[in-house]
């Protein structure tokens, strides 16, 4: 059989690839494989389907028993959902100052969710018992917003790893103030392989209650998941993943991609690779003088402090962002098809940028 004829065309070229986020990065062959493969025919929509039913399986390999994936659209859409499934209407949320739903989802989960986020400032983006407690109060006052969640990034926006032991802490103790705990899961996997430890070590068996589950940044065509690992914990996750639009209509093909992902291998080995790489950016631009590398290499980010204009010449010749302009900290990361050579040639040009 002829392939089916197409007048698209491909408006890129596939061999640039630079360090602005792993979100830029396509879709793992194995994911665009498995998309393939659930296509064609009929399946029953919004989640009854052969797919999500077998990702329920797969969910709970990794997380326990009691796992329950309700795969969504995209990261922000899985955190105002879990968020919502853990507060009431006056609750209040204590995250890092950092933290990805602070900074980086336009105000959903307070504007959509109705969610108060209570910050905390961080020096390297993790929380610890004693800077929850800096928002840890006031739970009979009605003039402020009550906390009822610790919501905790693993990775976290600054590249940093929160340890089993740490996570254990954490949990233990917002549940003795009365609180659950939520995990921004999007780079998940990262965590994991920087751990060399299973994801339920630091999640279900640490206390976690329930976790956004990141697909896309490792290798995910679209689609994330809110996994609840605490059924006593949630209220109408259905009904709020629908209120929130994040209710897929064909949803085996984001099912199908985590099954992809999760069912073996396919996401350590896409997280210990870009891991891997952002070891051997963070290592090439040690050598260089007068660049100065922010926060320890955990996962696959490296944070890096450059003269301004060495960061404007080398914009022009790799894609990147700046973290903090004002400072001149900037963010580089690895994706799970960033190359050896892509960080050898960025490093050399990082050099040449800096001797000029």
């Amino acid at each position: 059989m002829n392939p089916p004829r197409t007048d698209a065309r491909r408006h890129h070229d596939p061999d640039i690839r630079g360090f602005a986020s792993d979100n830029y990065a396509g879709a793992h062959p194995e994911v665009l494989a498995a998309l393939a493969l659930a296509n064609g025919g009929h399946q029953v929509a919004y989640g009854e389907d052969a797919y999500t039913e077998n990702l329920q399986q797969v969910i709970r390999s990794h997380f326990g028993p009691t796992a329950e994936a309700f795969p969504v659209f995209n990261g922000t859409g899985a955190n105002v959902v879990a968020l919502q499934a853990v507060t009431d209407r006056w609750g209040a949320v204590i995250c890092a100052e950092s933290a990805h739903i602070n900074v980086d989802e336009g105000g959903a989960p307070e504007r959509v969710g109705g969610i108060k986020l209570l910050t905390v400032p961080t020096p390297d983006g993790k929380l610890t018992p004693e800077l929850i407690d800096r928002q840890a109060y006031g739970w009979e006052d009605e003039h402020r917003a009550m906390p009822q969640v610790v919501s905790i990034a693993q990775a976290t926006e600054l590249g940093t790893v929160y340890t089993p032991d740490e996570m254990r802490a954490l949990c233990e103790h917002a549940h003795a103030h009365g609180m659950k705990v939520h995990v921004d899961g999007s780079r998940l996997a990262n965590a994991a392989a920087a751990l060399d430890v299973p994801m339920r070590t630091f999640t279900n068996a640490a206390g976690v209650d329930l976790l956004s589950l990141g697909g896309t940044k490792n290798g995910a065509l679209f689609g994330e998941a809110v996994v609840v690992l605490n059924q006593d914990a949630v209220s109408h996750m259905k009904h709020l993943r629908k209120l929130s639009m994040q209710l897929a209509s064909k949803m085996r093909f984001v099912s199908v991609q985590l099954e992809a992902l999760l069912a073996r291998d396919l996401w350590l080995r896409n997280a210990r690779h870009a891991n891997e790489m952002a070891q051997r950016l963070a290592e090439g631009v040690r050598a260089v003088h007068g660049v100065e590398i922010l926060h320890p290499v955990q996962a696959n980010a490296v944070f890096a402090r450059l003269p301004h204009a060495v960061t404007e010449r080398l914009q022009k010749r790799f894609r990147f962002y700046f973290w903090d302009e004002a400072a001149g900290d900037v963010r580089w990361m690895c994706a799970f098809d960033t190359t050896e050579d892509d960080v050898d040639t960025f490093v050399a040009a990082l050099k040449e940028e800096m001797a000029r």
